[in-house]
């Protein structure tokens, strides 16, 4: 107790110590910013369709090139990343894995699919492109 409030003092950033599932919930928070603006991109395709050759030229211009690959690349990462971190969420809602060796295995296993999830979908994709 501070200053001989009863109410406690919170904890900080300066008290916790690293670990996986803090990461895995702050890269939660950044890739559903990630999938708005990604989002934003697809629609601008799909509109630019709709709109006409040029204006569809155009957009497939941009996401064809390396930052739009690039971007594409880390929307499909950030969309299989909250799937996946959405699932394990799910099982915690359920009262499994709450212990702090099988959340961190979870943290482990959501970085490790939606990685080999994106790649695949990659290699699908551009298998059949």
């Amino acid at each position: 107790m501070a200053n001989g409030s009863s109410r406690p003092l919170s904890p900080h950033l300066q008290v916790y110590r690293f670990q996986w599932t803090m990461a895995l919930s702050i890269t939660h928070r950044i890739t559903g910013v990630g999938l708005f603006l990604g989002t934003l991109l697809l629609t601008w395709w799909l509109v630019a369709a709709a709109a006409g050759p040029e204006a569809f030229a155009k957009a497939q211009k941009f996401i064809g090139s390396g930052m739009g690959l690039l971007l594409l690349f880390g929307w499909t990462w950030a969309l299989f990343y909250h799937l996946a971190n959405g699932i394990r969420h799910l099982v915690w809602d359920a009262g499994y894995a709450l212990d702090l060796k099988n959340a961190e295995l979870g943290a482990y296993i959501v970085a490790g699919a939606s990685l080999g999830l994106t790649i695949l979908a990659w290699i699908v994709g551009l298998a059949v492109w």
